[in-house]
Protein backbone atom coordinates (compact mmCIF):
# COMPACT_ATOMS: atom_id res chain seq x y z
CA UNK A 1 0.00 0.00 0.00
CA UNK A 2 1.68 3.25 -1.43
CA UNK A 3 -0.39 6.00 0.56
CA UNK A 4 -0.92 6.76 3.63
CA UNK A 5 -3.39 4.82 5.07
CA UNK A 6 -6.03 7.04 8.18
CA UNK A 7 -8.53 5.70 10.03
CA UNK A 8 -11.59 4.96 7.66
CA UNK A 9 -9.28 3.57 5.66
CA UNK A 10 -8.15 0.75 7.96
CA UNK A 11 -12.29 0.23 9.34
CA UNK A 12 -13.07 -0.13 5.90
CA UNK A 13 -10.20 -2.96 5.33
CA UNK A 14 -11.50 -4.68 8.45
CA UNK A 15 -15.55 -3.70 8.10
CA UNK A 16 -15.58 -2.26 11.43
CA UNK A 17 -16.98 1.21 12.57
CA UNK A 18 -14.21 4.28 12.57
CA UNK A 19 -15.13 4.58 16.09
CA UNK A 20 -13.91 1.16 16.98
CA UNK A 21 -10.86 1.55 15.15
CA UNK A 22 -10.54 4.55 17.46
CA UNK A 23 -11.02 4.38 20.94
CA UNK A 24 -8.50 0.53 19.96
CA UNK A 25 -5.69 3.25 18.93
CA UNK A 26 -6.07 5.49 21.70
CA UNK A 27 -6.17 2.94 24.11
CA UNK A 28 -9.89 2.60 25.21
CA UNK A 29 -10.97 -0.07 24.07
CA UNK A 30 -11.05 -2.31 27.28
CA UNK A 31 -13.34 1.18 28.37
CA UNK A 32 -15.41 0.70 25.56
CA UNK A 33 -15.78 -3.26 26.14
CA UNK A 34 -14.29 -4.19 22.37
CA UNK A 35 -13.61 -7.80 22.39
CA UNK A 36 -9.84 -8.94 22.39
CA UNK A 37 -10.23 -10.90 19.44
CA UNK A 38 -11.28 -7.44 17.08
CA UNK A 39 -8.56 -5.30 19.26
CA UNK A 40 -6.00 -7.50 18.13
CA UNK A 41 -7.30 -7.89 14.68
CA UNK A 42 -7.05 -4.20 14.15
CA UNK A 43 -3.60 -4.00 15.86
CA UNK A 44 -2.57 -6.65 13.57
CA UNK A 45 -3.67 -4.92 10.56
CA UNK A 46 -1.89 -1.62 11.77
CA UNK A 47 1.52 -3.23 12.65
CA UNK A 48 1.46 -5.16 9.00
CA UNK A 49 0.55 -2.18 6.97
CA UNK A 50 2.74 0.57 9.15
CA UNK A 51 0.30 2.94 10.12
CA UNK A 52 0.95 6.15 11.53
CA UNK A 53 -1.52 8.36 13.17
CA UNK A 54 -1.68 12.09 12.09
CA UNK A 55 -0.31 14.11 14.36
CA UNK A 56 -1.95 17.47 13.17
CA UNK A 57 -5.35 15.25 13.21
CA UNK A 58 -5.00 14.35 16.77
CA UNK A 59 -3.32 17.60 17.83
CA UNK A 60 -7.03 19.21 16.54
CA UNK A 61 -9.13 16.30 18.04
CA UNK A 62 -7.35 16.35 21.11
CA UNK A 63 -6.52 20.26 21.61
CA UNK A 64 -2.70 19.38 22.36
CA UNK A 65 0.21 18.51 20.00
CA UNK A 66 2.58 17.99 23.31
CA UNK A 67 4.95 20.07 20.97
CA UNK A 68 6.94 23.26 22.68
CA UNK A 69 7.95 26.03 20.12
CA UNK A 70 11.74 27.44 21.27
CA UNK A 71 12.80 30.32 19.59
CA UNK A 72 16.02 31.92 20.17
CA UNK A 73 18.61 34.68 18.68
CA UNK A 74 20.94 31.80 17.12
CA UNK A 75 20.55 27.89 18.20
CA UNK A 76 24.02 27.83 17.43
CA UNK A 77 25.32 30.51 20.05
CA UNK A 78 26.98 28.46 23.17
CA UNK A 79 24.25 30.27 25.40
CA UNK A 80 21.21 29.10 23.62
CA UNK A 81 22.81 25.55 23.09
CA UNK A 82 23.38 24.68 26.30
CA UNK A 83 19.46 25.72 27.31
CA UNK A 84 18.18 24.85 24.71
CA UNK A 85 19.35 21.06 25.45
CA UNK A 86 18.42 21.55 29.34
CA UNK A 87 15.10 22.45 28.21
CA UNK A 88 14.49 19.42 25.72
CA UNK A 89 15.35 17.04 28.40
CA UNK A 90 13.44 18.10 30.78
CA UNK A 91 10.56 18.79 28.28
CA UNK A 92 10.51 14.72 26.99
CA UNK A 93 10.69 13.42 30.15
CA UNK A 94 7.36 15.58 30.78
CA UNK A 95 6.24 13.97 27.36
CA UNK A 96 6.94 17.01 25.33
CA UNK A 97 9.18 17.30 22.49
CA UNK A 98 10.59 20.64 21.34
CA UNK A 99 10.58 22.30 17.67
CA UNK A 100 13.80 24.83 17.73
CA UNK A 101 13.89 27.80 15.23
CA UNK A 102 16.61 30.97 15.41
CA UNK A 103 15.02 34.00 14.65
CA UNK A 104 18.42 36.36 14.24
CA UNK A 105 16.65 38.84 16.09
CA UNK A 106 14.66 39.96 13.06
CA UNK A 107 11.02 40.77 13.68
CA UNK A 108 9.85 39.97 10.43
CA UNK A 109 11.47 36.52 10.24
CA UNK A 110 10.22 35.64 14.00
CA UNK A 111 6.73 37.20 12.79
CA UNK A 112 7.00 34.21 9.87
CA UNK A 113 8.05 31.22 12.75
CA UNK A 114 4.96 32.02 15.14
CA UNK A 115 2.93 31.54 12.25
CA UNK A 116 4.50 28.42 11.49
CA UNK A 117 4.05 27.12 15.14
CA UNK A 118 0.63 27.88 14.71
CA UNK A 119 -0.66 25.91 12.29
CA UNK A 120 1.79 23.16 14.02
CA UNK A 121 -0.62 23.93 17.10
CA UNK A 122 2.68 24.09 19.49
CA UNK A 123 0.97 23.98 22.69
CA UNK A 124 3.37 26.68 24.63
CA UNK A 125 6.18 29.34 23.48
CA UNK A 126 9.77 29.56 24.73
CA UNK A 127 10.78 32.86 23.27
CA UNK A 128 14.00 35.15 23.13
CA UNK A 129 12.16 37.43 21.48
CA UNK A 130 13.40 40.61 19.30
CA UNK A 131 11.58 43.69 19.23
CA UNK A 132 8.63 44.82 17.66
CA UNK A 133 6.56 41.47 18.19
CA UNK A 134 4.13 42.59 20.57
CA UNK A 135 0.99 42.32 18.81
CA UNK A 136 2.17 38.51 17.74
CA UNK A 137 2.40 37.59 21.43
CA UNK A 138 -0.37 39.59 22.41
CA UNK A 139 -2.62 37.45 20.25
CA UNK A 140 -0.95 33.92 21.17
CA UNK A 141 -1.96 34.84 25.04
CA UNK A 142 -5.21 35.98 23.85
CA UNK A 143 -5.60 32.53 22.60
CA UNK A 144 -5.08 30.96 25.64
CA UNK A 145 -1.09 29.91 24.82
CA UNK A 146 1.48 29.88 27.68
CA UNK A 147 4.87 32.00 26.80
CA UNK A 148 7.71 32.30 28.61
CA UNK A 149 10.48 34.53 27.67
CA UNK A 150 14.07 33.86 28.46
CA UNK A 151 17.30 36.27 28.49
CA UNK A 152 15.12 39.16 27.78
CA UNK A 153 11.55 40.53 27.69
CA UNK A 154 9.15 42.96 26.36
CA UNK A 155 8.76 45.73 28.56
CA UNK A 156 4.89 46.58 27.01
CA UNK A 157 3.59 43.26 27.28
CA UNK A 158 3.27 41.26 30.63
CA UNK A 159 4.02 37.77 29.96
CA UNK A 160 6.61 35.13 32.15
CA UNK A 161 10.00 35.50 31.83
CA UNK A 162 12.89 34.65 33.38
CA UNK A 163 16.07 36.96 33.18
CA UNK A 164 19.61 37.18 34.99
CA UNK A 165 20.88 40.56 36.86
CA UNK A 166 22.14 41.71 33.93
CA UNK A 167 22.78 45.72 35.48
CA UNK A 168 24.33 44.42 38.99
CA UNK A 169 26.55 42.11 36.56
CA UNK A 170 27.98 44.40 34.47
CA UNK A 171 28.28 47.27 37.41
CA UNK A 172 30.36 44.32 39.12
CA UNK A 173 32.58 44.18 36.73
CA UNK A 174 33.18 47.45 35.49
CA UNK A 175 33.88 48.01 39.42
CA UNK A 176 36.30 44.88 39.34
CA UNK A 177 38.37 47.04 36.41
CA UNK A 178 38.21 50.34 38.21
CA UNK A 179 39.10 48.15 41.49
CA UNK A 180 42.28 47.12 39.36
CA UNK A 181 43.71 50.25 38.80
CA UNK A 182 42.01 50.88 35.14
CA UNK A 183 40.44 54.34 34.32
CA UNK A 184 39.77 54.57 30.54
CA UNK A 185 36.92 51.64 30.15
CA UNK A 186 35.20 50.61 27.51
CA UNK A 187 31.85 49.28 26.86
CA UNK A 188 31.44 47.58 23.73
CA UNK A 189 28.12 45.94 22.51
CA UNK A 190 25.78 45.66 19.86
CA UNK A 191 22.84 48.17 18.55
CA UNK A 192 19.98 47.40 20.76
CA UNK A 193 17.43 48.36 22.55
CA UNK A 194 16.43 44.80 23.97
CA UNK A 195 16.29 44.74 27.83
CA UNK A 196 18.82 42.64 28.42
CA UNK A 197 20.94 44.57 26.44
CA UNK A 198 19.86 47.89 28.16
CA UNK A 199 20.31 47.06 31.13
CA UNK A 200 24.20 45.81 30.66
CA UNK A 201 24.35 49.08 29.40
CA UNK A 202 23.00 51.20 32.22
CA UNK A 203 25.24 48.51 34.86
CA UNK A 204 28.52 50.00 32.94
CA UNK A 205 27.54 53.86 33.00
CA UNK A 206 25.99 53.30 36.43
CA UNK A 207 29.66 52.44 37.96
CA UNK A 208 31.94 54.69 35.42
CA UNK A 209 29.59 57.86 36.70
CA UNK A 210 30.01 56.54 39.94
CA UNK A 211 33.69 57.41 39.89
CA UNK A 212 33.64 60.27 37.85
CA UNK A 213 35.24 58.69 34.62
CA UNK A 214 34.67 59.15 31.27
CA UNK A 215 32.14 57.10 29.41
CA UNK A 216 33.36 54.52 26.37
CA UNK A 217 30.69 53.25 24.24
CA UNK A 218 30.97 51.88 21.13
CA UNK A 219 27.85 50.41 19.98
CA UNK A 220 27.76 47.82 16.83
CA UNK A 221 25.01 46.11 14.53
CA UNK A 222 24.74 42.85 15.13
CA UNK A 223 25.90 39.66 12.01
CA UNK A 224 26.68 36.17 11.84
CA UNK A 225 29.51 37.56 9.55
CA UNK A 226 32.58 38.24 12.16
CA UNK A 227 34.13 40.08 10.03
CA UNK A 228 31.72 42.92 9.91
CA UNK A 229 31.83 43.41 13.51
CA UNK A 230 35.65 42.99 13.79
CA UNK A 231 36.56 46.02 11.12
CA UNK A 232 34.36 48.63 13.13
CA UNK A 233 36.48 47.23 16.38
CA UNK A 234 39.53 47.79 14.91
CA UNK A 235 38.58 51.52 13.62
CA UNK A 236 37.52 52.17 17.22
CA UNK A 237 40.48 50.86 18.86
CA UNK A 238 42.31 52.84 16.08
CA UNK A 239 40.80 56.03 17.38
CA UNK A 240 41.27 55.59 20.95
CA UNK A 241 44.15 54.37 21.77
CA UNK A 242 43.96 55.75 25.45
CA UNK A 243 41.62 53.11 26.28
CA UNK A 244 42.94 50.88 28.95
CA UNK A 245 40.20 48.35 29.56
CA UNK A 246 37.30 46.88 27.48
CA UNK A 247 34.12 45.46 28.56
CA UNK A 248 32.44 43.34 26.01
CA UNK A 249 28.44 43.25 26.20
CA UNK A 250 28.04 39.67 24.51
CA UNK A 251 30.66 36.51 24.09
CA UNK A 252 29.41 36.96 20.40
CA UNK A 253 31.31 40.80 19.93
CA UNK A 254 33.77 39.60 23.07
CA UNK A 255 35.22 36.39 20.49
CA UNK A 256 35.51 39.28 17.58
CA UNK A 257 36.63 41.60 19.88
CA UNK A 258 39.87 39.57 21.03
CA UNK A 259 39.86 39.08 16.78
CA UNK A 260 40.44 42.94 16.46
CA UNK A 261 43.03 43.32 19.44
CA UNK A 262 45.19 40.45 18.12
CA UNK A 263 45.14 41.93 14.65
CA UNK A 264 46.32 45.09 16.16
CA UNK A 265 48.92 43.55 17.97
CA UNK A 266 47.79 44.33 21.32
CA UNK A 267 48.31 42.28 24.15
CA UNK A 268 45.75 41.53 26.57
CA UNK A 269 46.33 41.76 29.92
CA UNK A 270 49.33 43.82 29.29
CA UNK A 271 47.81 46.60 26.65
CA UNK A 272 44.15 46.32 27.73
CA UNK A 273 42.48 44.27 30.57
CA UNK A 274 39.34 42.28 28.81
CA UNK A 275 36.19 41.23 30.81
CA UNK A 276 33.12 39.63 28.48
CA UNK A 277 29.38 39.02 29.42
CA UNK A 278 28.44 35.56 28.85
CA UNK A 279 31.47 32.87 30.05
CA UNK A 280 32.41 30.02 27.74
CA UNK A 281 35.54 27.50 26.83
CA UNK A 282 36.93 29.54 24.66
CA UNK A 283 37.45 32.35 27.28
CA UNK A 284 38.87 30.11 29.67
CA UNK A 285 41.33 28.27 27.43
CA UNK A 286 42.47 31.50 25.98
CA UNK A 287 45.67 32.35 26.67
CA UNK A 288 45.98 34.76 28.99
CA UNK A 289 42.41 33.35 29.93
CA UNK A 290 39.46 35.89 29.81
CA UNK A 291 37.48 36.98 32.91
CA UNK A 292 34.33 36.70 32.09
CA UNK A 293 30.13 37.25 33.75
CA UNK A 294 28.85 33.57 33.54
CA UNK A 295 24.74 32.68 33.40
CA UNK A 296 24.22 29.80 35.31
CA UNK A 297 22.54 27.92 32.41
CA UNK A 298 20.87 25.28 34.71
CA UNK A 299 19.24 27.48 36.84
CA UNK A 300 17.57 29.18 33.71
CA UNK A 301 16.61 26.22 31.82
CA UNK A 302 15.26 24.90 34.67
CA UNK A 303 13.21 28.02 35.56
CA UNK A 304 11.79 28.26 32.38
CA UNK A 305 10.74 24.43 31.82
CA UNK A 306 8.75 24.43 34.89
CA UNK A 307 7.22 27.54 34.23
CA UNK A 308 6.03 26.63 30.82
CA UNK A 309 5.05 23.08 32.22
CA UNK A 310 3.16 24.38 35.22
CA UNK A 311 1.02 27.00 32.67
CA UNK A 312 0.51 23.98 30.59
CA UNK A 313 -0.79 21.40 32.87
CA UNK A 314 -2.67 24.32 34.10
CA UNK A 315 -7.05 25.36 33.79
CA UNK A 316 -6.35 28.75 33.81
CA UNK A 317 -3.82 31.29 32.38
CA UNK A 318 -5.11 34.60 34.51
CA UNK A 319 -2.44 33.89 37.43
CA UNK A 320 -0.47 36.82 38.05
CA UNK A 321 2.56 36.18 35.44
CA UNK A 322 6.12 35.51 37.00
CA UNK A 323 9.15 37.60 36.46
CA UNK A 324 12.28 35.67 37.64
CA UNK A 325 16.13 37.46 37.52
CA UNK A 326 18.81 34.99 38.37
CA UNK A 327 22.00 36.37 39.70
CA UNK A 328 25.31 35.53 37.95
CA UNK A 329 28.80 34.62 38.91
CA UNK A 330 31.54 36.64 37.85
CA UNK A 331 34.58 34.43 37.15
CA UNK A 332 38.22 36.96 37.43
CA UNK A 333 40.79 35.39 35.15
CA UNK A 334 44.00 36.75 33.86
CA UNK A 335 42.83 39.07 31.08
CA UNK A 336 41.89 41.40 34.06
CA UNK A 337 44.95 41.44 36.65
CA UNK A 338 45.70 45.11 38.31
CA UNK A 339 47.26 47.19 36.42
CA UNK A 340 50.92 47.58 36.12
CA UNK A 341 51.48 51.33 35.40
CA UNK A 342 51.17 53.93 37.61
CA UNK A 343 47.13 54.45 38.39
CA UNK A 344 45.57 57.75 37.50
CA UNK A 345 43.53 59.02 40.44
CA UNK A 346 40.11 58.91 40.61
CA UNK A 347 38.54 62.77 40.29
Amino acid sequence: MNKKLSIVDIANQLNVSQTTVSFILNGKAQEKRISVELVERVQKFVEEVGYKPNSLAKSLRTGKSNIIGLMVEDISNPFFASIARMIEDRAYKNGYKIIYCSTDNDTDKTKDLINVFRDRHVDGYIMAPPEGIENEVEMLLKNNLPVVMVDRYLPDIATDYIVVDNLASTHKATQHLIDNGYRKIAFITFSSMQTQMADRLQGYKKAIKENGLKEYVKRIKFSQNQELIVEPLVDYLKKHPDIDAILFGTNHVGTCGLRAINRLGLRVSEDLAVVSFDDYDVFELSSPSISAIAQPLEAIADNVITLLLNRLNSNTQSDKQQQITISTHFNVRSSSVPKKTPVLPLS
